[in-house]
């Protein structure tokens, strides 16, 4: 009886061992198909991380640093002086390049000044020409009429109606009449050779007064660049952000173009996820996605994708893999994506560029 009592126990036990299997096997069954749904619907990696831009602030001139208005990590504002070099040797060229320019000025006034005196002498050389023509017009008229005389003193003379002492006045009066005339046009030519002279005088003053012109130009250009070094001595944010990477301190030598510090603009970073080739087929701009930081547990941030980019990583790299040559070995490639975060997720900017985030794209 012992015996049928035992047997029916382990029945029992076999009963429950077997309902207890089935259920566990139905739960498995029920979280393996959520895990799948899950899976088909939530795209996630762990190979992300925050991204941002870097702006390398460096002097446009060489100097020794005066001033450093700003710490590592200091929050600072668009406009802020950063940086003040020392402006002696830049006051000292800019008064240079002023009084350079004064010079050529007064240079070009006194080519003006002396292209006025040139027009003026033309003009009345054109005066004095006018003159001239008028009076040999007045002689040429004494001429015809003395041409005239000498004819008829000469026929009356011959008709011995006149006395020879006549007709030799008359004689003389028309050589000094030839003589007048000559002298006219001598005097009018001169005076258009001296008035062609001039106008090559007025040409070359003319000529130097533009070339002067050009120096004045050229020289102003010169004190403008002195004036815009001197304006470089002073370093400004050209962005809102947080220095980082300060390596500039008083009574540094710098050189054009060397690096003093970064500014990070924390209030537009993004997110940058290397997502496997296999994960993308369904991924599109717009769609939402989740964060997690692993500065921040339990927190979560929100975005949205904004583009994925046109190649995998690994063919922007230094040196891009070969894959026509040695023996090819297939490898899932990673694709950047870019996700932005939206508005007011990271109010107190608690991102920083570098972080590690997992993101998780919900495809539906």
């Amino acid at each position: 009886m012992d015996e049928a009592r035992q047997n029916g126990n382990n029945h029992k036990r076999k009963v429950y061992a077997g309902i207890v299997f089935a259920v566990i096997a139905v739960i498995g069954l029920i979280g393996i198909y959520l895990y799948i749904g899950y899976k088909s619907s939530h795209i996630s990696t762990d190979d992300a991380f925050v991204e941002g831009d870097i702006h390398t602030i460096a002097s446009k001139v060489p100097g020794t640093v005066k001033v450093v208005m700003i710490n590592d990590n200091q929050h600072v504002r668009a406009g802020d002086t950063l940086v003040e070099i020392d402006q002696t040797d830049y006051d000292v060229k800019v008064s240079e390049a002023s009084s350079a320019l004064n010079v050529e000025k007064s240079k070009l006034v006194e080519a003006g000044t002396r292209i006025d005196a040139s027009r003026k002498q033309l003009a009345e050389l054109q005066y004095r020409l006018r003159a001239a023509k008028a009076n040999l017009e007045v002689q040429e008229a004494n001429l015809r009429q003395a041409q005239l005389d000498i004819k008829r003193a000469e026929n009356l003379y011959r008709n011995e109606t006149i006395p020879k002492e006549r007709y030799e006045k008359t004689q003389t009066g028309y050589d000094v009449n030839v003589a007048e005339v000559k002298a006219a046009k001598d005097q009018a030519k001169q005076i258009e050779a001296e008035i062609e002279t001039q106008y090559a005088v007025i040409r070359q003053a003319v000529s130097a007064s533009q070339s002067q012109s050009s120096l004045v130009k050229q020289k102003e250009a010169s004190l403008q660049a002195a004036e815009l070094n001197k304006g470089y001595t002073r370093i400004y944010s050209p962005v809102e952000g947080y220095v980082t990477k300060k390596s500039v301190e008083v009574g540094n030598q710098i050189q054009a173009g060397q690096p003093l510090m970064a500014l990070v603009p924390l209030s537009g970073v993004w997110v940058i996820a290397n997502y496997k080739e296999t994960q993308l087929d369904k991924v599109k701009p717009g769609q939402s996605v989740e964060m997690s930081v692993d500065t921040y547990p339990g927190k979560k941030f929100k975005g949205k994708v904004d583009s994925i980019m046109a190649g995998s990583g690994a063919a922007f790299s230094l040196f891009p893999p070969e894959n026509a040559t040695g023996n090819y070995v297939k490898v899932v490639q990673r694709i950047p994506v870019k996700i932005v975060l939206d508005k007011d997720t990271d109010p107190e900017h608690a991102l920083r560029v570098g972080m590690s985030v997992v993101p998780t794209i919900l495809l539906k």
